[in-house]
C-alpha cells in the first residue's frame, strides 16, 4: 500500500515546481488541475454537465475555462454547482491513479484546495509548499494576464498560508530551489524510514 502524500500550497507558492521535484525522485504525482483539464477537454466526462449548468461555456466540444471564470465572477453562487459536478469526477480520477500506482512506496497527490475541499482526510500526510507573502505576490503578478483583482479573488478562496502550515505534517520552503529540493528529499527519506518493510 502506497503512502498517500497530499501536496498543497497557495497560488504562486511553487507547488508545481515541488511536484516536479517529487517526479524527478521517481515518485508518481497525480495533479488535480491536470485531471480537471482532462475532464473539461473534448470528450471529457465534465463537458456535458458543466455546459448544461453554465450556458455559453462550451467551445469546440470542450469547456472554455476563461468563459467559465467569467460566468463564476458574474455569479459566485455557481461555485457550489460547479463543485457538485466536478468533485466526484476528480475523486474518481484520483482513485484510479492511486490504484494504478499501488506498488509505489509514495504517491504524491497535488491538490491546490486540499484543505478547503477536505481531501486531507484521505491522505497519510500533507506537505505544504510555502514562501513569504511578498515572494508569492511577485510570482503571481508576473503571470501573463494576471491582475491584482484576480489575485485577490483567488486568495479569498484559499485558506491562509499560516493556517495551511499549521495543519501540515511537512513544510517545503520554496523561496529557493535548493531549499525546496532539500526539504523534499528529507520528507521522502522520513516517509521511507517509517514504512513497514515487506
Amino acid at each position: 500500500m502506497s503512502y498517500r502524500l497530499g501536496l498543497t500550497g497557495g497560488i504562486g507558492m511553487g507547488k508545481s515546481t515541488a511536484a516536479q521535484m517529487f517526479r524527478d525522485l521517481g515518485h508518481p504525482v497525480w495533479d488535480a488541475d491536470a485531471a480537471v483539464h482532462r475532464l473539461y477537454a473534448p470528450g471529457g466526462a465534465a463537458v456535458a454537465p458543466v455546459a448544461a449548468a453554465f450556458p455559453g461555456v462550451l467551445r469546440e466540444g470542450g469547456i472554455d475555462r476563461a468563459a467559465l471564470r467569467e460566468a463564476l465572477a458574474a455569479d459566485p453562487s455557481g461555485f457550489a454547482r460547479l463543485e457538485a459536478i466536478v468533485h466526484p469526477l476528480v475523486a474518481e480520477d484520483r482513485a484510479g491513479f492511486i490504484a494504478a500506482h499501488k506498488d509505489a512506496p509514495i504517491v504524491v497527490l497535488d491538490i491546490p484546495l486540499l484543505f478547503e475541499g477536505g481531501s486531507q482526510r484521505q491522505m497519510d500526510g500533507v506537505a505544504v509548499v510555502s514562501a513569504p507573502a511578498e515572494v508569492q505576490r511577485a510570482r503571481v503578478l508576473a503571470r501573463p494576464g494576471m491582475t491584482e483583482a484576480d489575485f485577490r479573488m483567488i486568495l479569498s478562496r484559499q485558506m491562509p498560508d499560516a493556517e495551511k502550515r499549521k495543519r501540515a505534517n511537512f513544510l517545503i520552503p520554496s523561496d529557493t530551489l535548493d531549499g525546496a529540493r532539500a526539504a523534499i528529499m528529507d520528507i521522502c527519506a522520513r516517509i521511507m524510514a517509517e514504512r513497514p518493510h515487506a
